[in-house]
């Protein structure tokens, strides 16, 4: 039997989600409710179809949220009314890059509603044709119940741990990449005020020629996802633990990040020096 599966929203990681689940013969609805021309495309390119929230909890047997972390609370409440009143809900996965303290928060409101809860942590690209990955993360006592996404072109893990162990990995696992490339873009940009960037730079291509083509990139592929990096570094300072001196390591990533949001939307500047730096 072809299954059905919400996903919500059509955003450049769902939609490509989408595509690959339809590709292997799923059934994929999402909200366009309110959504722009951009996301109407991108739903229509995946093959995704519209549907409003309650056809979804009717007719799908799970519904993935992937959406900005700031907004997953409140898409959980939109839905956890819905859910507990239906006879046969679907799992809500949550596969947002939110705080342990948040998905327990989440945990809490389907839960007094009598809905279920997964825990979805997603790690890689968005997914491209037949290429491998991201892989799904799935934890929380429903989590088995995703196995058979793996038929359907995704890369399923289970976690072996309760709702939160998925965040608590993501969060872990962003925090090294997401925090190197904040401290490389720190120093680059702090060695360019100095005057020090073509040094640093023929130091980094000698002695570290890996991190160096790593950097060249994961640093130009940061601007335009600046923004949505800002409320994953708060989430990982509050996830390390404010008892910890090292928590303070994301909240000042938080910051850059939040200041090269605001460059991409104003003149560049910062992108154009770190683009120079990298160059050939």
């Amino acid at each position: 039997m072809t299954p059905t599966i919400a996903i919500i929203a059509a955003g450049a990681m769902g939609s490509a989600v989408a595509a690959r689940l339809t590709r292997h013969g799923a059934t994929v609805l999402t909200s366009l409710e309110g959504r722009g021309p951009k996301s109407r495309a991108r739903a229509e390119a995946a093959g995704m179809r519209h549907a409003d929230d309650q056809r979804i909890v009717d007719e799908a047997s799970m519904i993935l949220s992937i959406v900005p972390p700031a907004e997953a609370g409140a898409l959980a409440e939109r839905f956890a009314a819905r859910l507990g009143a239906a006879a046969h809900a679907p799992i809500f996965v949550d596969c947002n890059a939110v705080s342990v303290s948040t998905m327990a928060g989440i945990g809490r409101s389907l839960a007094g509603a009598g809905a279920r809860l997964v825990d979805g942590a997603i790690i890689g690209l968005p997914p491209k044709g037949d290429e491998a990955g991201p892989t799904f993360y799935f934890s929380g006592d429903a989590a088995g119940e995703l196995r058979g996404l793996s038929a359907y072109g995704l890369d399923v893990r289970l976690v072996d741990g309760p709702v939160g162990a998925a965040s608590a990995l993501k969060l872990s696992y962003a925090g090294i990449t997401k925090g190197l490339v904040a401290i490389a873009t720190a120093m680059v940009l702090a060695a360019d005020r100095a005057g020090a960037g073509p040094a640093l730079k023929a130091e980094l291509a000698a002695s570290q020629p890996q991190l160096f083509a790593r950097f060249t990139r994961t640093l130009p592929d940061m601007y335009p996802k600046a923004y949505r990096w800002v409320e994953e570094m708060h989430a990982i300072s509050e996830f390390i633990g404010e008892d910890f001196a090292e928590s303070a390591i994301f909240i000042g990533a938080a910051g850059l990040y939040e200041r090269i949001a605001a460059d991409v939307d104003g003149d560049r500047a910062a992108c154009q020096r770190i683009d120079a730096f990298l160059s050939d």
